[in-house]
Order: structure tokens, then sequence, then C-alpha cells
């Protein structure tokens, strides 16, 4: 099961089996907008807060931040708010 906020699994593997050419524009689109609104989620997320289904989802669709900083946690950084 995918975290809260997350796109479920199933949506994922539903979307990956269909090729493109079969799909109309609208679920191209759709697709897309999801992809890149998980892709976001993924990254604001921090490894430590994920959890052990969402990290093995995010690494077998290539969403994983690789133990990084999240950007809310590098924007912190930036602003010198880490402390």
């Amino acid at each position: 099961m995918s975290d809260t906020g997350r796109q479920s699994f199933t949506d994922k593997a539903s979307s990956a089996m269909k090729p493109d050419s079969q799909k109309s524009f609208g679920e191209q689109m759709g697709d897309s907008m999801k992809g890149t609104a998980d892709s976001i989620a993924s990254s604001m997320q921090p490894q430590s807060e994920k959890s052990t289904t969402q990290k093995m989802g995010d690494s077998m669709s290539g969403n994983s931040n690789e133990n990084q900083e999240s950007m809310m946690d590098k924007a912190k950084n930036m602003f010198g708010m880490d402390k």
C-alpha cells in the first residue's frame, strides 16, 4: 500500500501496462500529471518517513531519493532554518 498522498501502486502498474499508443490524449496527460505529482511527493518526503512498501515502490519506479535530503530539508538548510 502506498503512503498517504502518493499515487497507488495499482494505478502506476495499470498506467504502465497500457501502451501510450492505446491511450487517449486525456489519459496520457492524466498519467503525466499524476506521475509528476508523485515524483514531487517522493522528493518532498524524506526516506526516513517512508513506509517500507513505499521505499520499495519508489525504488522500482525510479522515484527514490536515495537517502538524500528531501527538497524541504534542502530549503531549510539553505535558509539556515535547520537549527
